[in-house]
């Protein structure tokens, strides 16, 4: 009937509208910095059996194929993306990067603990590292640059030193410390360039940078978004010509619709 070809489109189009959200949010964060790409994973309905395969005839022969037809498609999920992004230097010193994996550890509401790629950093008032957003999260574990430091650097295993006056040797003053998740891609986010943990992403593991499976740390350079423009346009394209093949199917169930309850007159 014309109704399953209406409803098999409509949940089409549906469907699109939602990927062509994730890819509008893709490339509308292609200059985040740490950002994680995302796509839109789809898969099919449910199935009116109208015959089944194996069935036997009277003559004892089976059927090799079934008869099936499927009620549309809907969007399964949505699929972080957690391949690095280009380096872009800076020479900020409060910059700094992951190369390979991990993220940093920030503190949000309720004492709870954020994760994120974005090493863009600067101090509050009181001296502290935090991101420099509109926020302000906190680096944790809490590392304090005291207020006569001249100069601040990061070691490639996240050692923080810095220069003070009357010192002849840079002072370290704290460590950065990365997490990591069995299954990054089951991470919730939150905004901001965050993601907290679920039962999906598992416990986060921590460990020392330059340590381990973890990455290690480039001072004055960022992690660019791992956005890739060019892709993310040919699939705006692709979802586009999938809205209108799914909007011709539902013009043409209409008038087979419209043709059937004309038959009447």
């Amino acid at each position: 009937m014309a109704s399953i070809a209406l409803q098999s489109a409509a949940s089409g189009l549906s469907a699109l509208s939602t990927k062509m959200d994730v890819v509008a949010n893709n490339l509308a964060n292609v200059n985040t910095t740490g950002f994680k790409s995302s796509r839109a994973n789809f898969q099919d309905l449910l199935y009116v059996e109208r015959q089944q395969p194996g069935t036997e005839n009277a003559n004892g022969d089976q059927r090799p194929i079934g008869l099936y037809v499927g009620l549309g498609v809907e969007v399964s999920g949505t699929q972080l993306d957690f391949n690095q992004g280009s380096p872009i230097a800076t020479d900020r010193q409060l910059d700094i990067m992951i190369d390979g994996l991990g993220f940093f550890q920030v503190q949000i509401e309720n004492g709870q603990t954020a994760y994120t790629r974005a090493g863009n950093l600067t101090l509050n008032s009181d001296g502290e590292l935090v991101l420099a957003n509109n926020v302000g999260r906190r680096i944790q574990p809490n590392i304090t640059i005291p207020s006569d430091a001249q100069n601040i650097t990061f070691g490639s295993d996240g050692r923080v030193f810095v220069s003070q006056p009357g010192e002849p040797e840079p002072q370290e003053v704290g460590q950065i410390q990365l997490a990591s998740f069995i299954n990054p891609a089951g991470l919730k986010q939150i905004g901001e360039n965050l993601f907290t943990e679920t039962s999906a992403s598992g416990a986060p593991i921590t460990g020392v940078p330059s340590q381990d499976h973890f990455g290690r740390i480039l001072s004055g350079q960022l992690e660019s978004s791992n956005v890739n423009a060019t892709f993310e346009l040919i699939e705006l394209i692709r979802t586009q010509r999938a809205f209108e093949m799914n909007s011709q199917a539902i013009r043409a169930a209409d008038e087979t619709l419209r043709a059937v309850a004309q038959l009447r007159q």
